[in-house]
């Protein structure tokens, strides 16, 4: 099941998308008045049951696409999660070494913006940057979850760009100040449930800027697997319904190339994930 955020005549809601038309369920179950509160009710396992009695009346043309939670209470993000990533920055003059953890940081929800929507390339950088993710969206919270039992806590699988202001992520050690500038967080177009991509290794992704392929892997290459990210992360965290996690970018970024490429205004950014979808973004100045 495909599950969104979106918006009609500025009235946010959410719902589910049927072939080219939109069930609002927001609507229906007004007692979820988000889809984050969705996912952590008992009638997120009823969802078939509950779409097969809504009316999908919206032609999906017709919506504005939300990002697919509009304000996670996380949005964990995570660093040089693919080996080849990894390389090409230490090639490039990065140091960086990789531990038995995940090198974590946070973005703040108002950084985000949707399927469709404008990327913003701030007014004070020309170093504008792609990074094509895999998002895993929690379903069931809790604390020190194992990762044998990780999978179980997993919603379903979305597409985000982590879009680096790479100057400003090079101020300091700490990368944050470059992944948290307004309408830099592509996150959509919606969220695939887990029960449609039962495995979400080996999963297709490519990142084309102005149509044109930039990364091009497959979500097997990624150095800690989504068990092992939830359970780091919520050994740090309480994990609530609604949490997203990035899992990391592979190679083909444009700060690493010679010489380096970056988006500006006029542009568009599109990232394929195999089973999701495309997460499609123009690209404006601030």
């Amino acid at each position: 099941m495909k599950l969104l955020s979106f918006s009609v005549g500025n009235v946010p809601t959410w719902g589910a998308v049927v072939g080219d038309k939109v069930a609002d369920l927001g609507k229906a179950m007004p007692q979820h008045a988000t889809l984050a509160d969705f996912l952590g009710s008992a009638d997120f396992d009823r969802r078939d049951e509950i779409l097969a009695a809504a009316k999908a009346d919206i032609a999906l043309a017709d919506i504005t696409f939300l990002p697919v939670i509009p304000r996670p209470e996380k949005i964990i993000c995570i660093a040089r999660n693919y080996m080849d990533h990894h390389q090409e920055a230490v090639a490039h003059g990065l140091k960086r070494e990789i531990t038995g953890f995940p090198p974590v940081f946070l973005r703040v929800w108002r950084s985000q913006v949707a399927h469709n929507a404008p990327v913003i390339r701030p007014q004070v950088s020309t170093h504008l940057d792609w990074e094509g993710e895999l998002a895993v969206v929690i379903g069931k919270g809790g604390r020190h979850i194992a990762e044998a039992d990780a999978m179980e806590h997993v919603a379903g699988y979305s597409i985000y760009n982590d879009v680096s202001v790479r100057d400003w992520q090079m101020h300091a050690q700490q990368i944050a100040a470059g992944k948290n500038f307004v309408g830099t967080g592509p996150f959509g177009p919606w969220l695939v449930t887990r029960d449609e991509i039962p495995d979400p290794n080996g999963l297709k992704l490519r990142t084309l800027v102005n149509g044109e392929v930039v990364q091009s892997s497959d979500t097997s290459h990624l150095i800690f697997k989504i068990p092992r990210l939830i359970n780091y992360a919520s050994t740090i965290f309480d994990l609530v319904p609604g949490d997203v996690i990035a899992t990391g970018t592979p190679a083909g970024v444009g700060f690493t190339r010679k010489p380096p490429l970056f988006m500006k205004a006029g542009d568009t950014v599109d990232v394929e994930i195999e089973r999701i979808g495309t997460l499609h973004n123009p690209v404006v100045d601030e």
